[in-house]
């Protein structure tokens, strides 16, 4: 027997959180980040991008898992933020995140940055 879910994801699946500071502002992501999750990282990209911040950091470091849908999301935010001249960092904690990366040759472009999770330097 298979079983397919198919209502939203458990809100226990990702955590997005907002930080503002007088340098920009930080999205601060924890959990997976696919399919079902991208849409309500992009929502808060995009809540942050309309506040025409100087600088946006996307914090991955608590991110266990990261598919096409995520790249997307970010590779789509990236280029929003360079349309209005916001600097776009993206701040990464873990081998399951940065090899995606990696492997589309998104590194240089998305400006990531490898941290220890947890202790990414404020917006």
């Amino acid at each position: 027997m298979t079983a397919t879910w198919t209502g939203p994801p458990p809100p226990e699946l990702i955590f997005v959180t907002t930080e503002r500071a007088a340098a920009g502002c930080r999205v601060s992501v924890v959990g997976e980040v696919d399919c079902s999750t991208a849409p309500r990282l992009t929502e808060s990209i995009d809540a942050v991008l309309a506040t025409g911040p100087a600088e946006l950091v996307v914090d991955l470091a608590g991110v266990s898992f990261l598919d096409s849908a995520g790249l997307h999301a970010l590779v789509t935010a990236h280029g929003r933020a360079e349309q209005q001249g916001i600097r776009m960092r993206v701040l990464v904690g873990t081998r399951a995140v940065l090899r995606p990366i990696q492997v589309t040759g998104l590194e240089a472009v998305l400006g990531v940055e490898y941290v220890e999770p947890g202790a990414g330097s404020p917006a």
